[in-house]
């Protein structure tokens, strides 16, 4: 069963970008003049990915170090089947908590789960 992979320069940029949104929620904070009462909970889509359905299922290894998973795909959807990925991190003040998988078939997500703290 083949394991596809996220870009690990995409997933670096998205964890850049919090961490600088962070920084400047704090030091805006300080000054007044920003609402932050998301209590600085941010989700950023990293990066998508082309994978094909096999045996009813797309197997991905999961960044962050949340290991790999076979998401279950609808049996309508045969093997071989073309699909995209896409992975959102979610983060609290810049810091990573976990992640969101989803999985579309033809522009239609038909399965997404969540790791960690979304």
């Amino acid at each position: 069963m083949t394991h596809y992979d996220f870009d690990s320069k995409a997933i670096d940029s998205v964890l850049e970008a919090a961490q600088q949104h962070s920084t400047a929620l704090k030091q805006s904070s300080v000054n007044h003049q920003t609402d932050i009462s998301s209590g600085g909970k941010l989700v950023l889509g990293a990066t998508c990915i082309s994978v094909t359905v096999q045996n009813g299922k797309v197997c991905i290894n999961l960044p962050l170090g949340f290991g790999s998973v076979c998401l279950p795909i609808p049996a309508i959807f045969p093997s071989g089947t073309a699909a995209q990925a896409c992975l959102d991190i979610c983060t609290t003040w810049g810091v990573p908590t976990g992640i969101k998988v989803s999985v579309s078939v033809a522009g239609r997500t038909v399965v997404q789960q969540t790791f960690g703290y979304c």
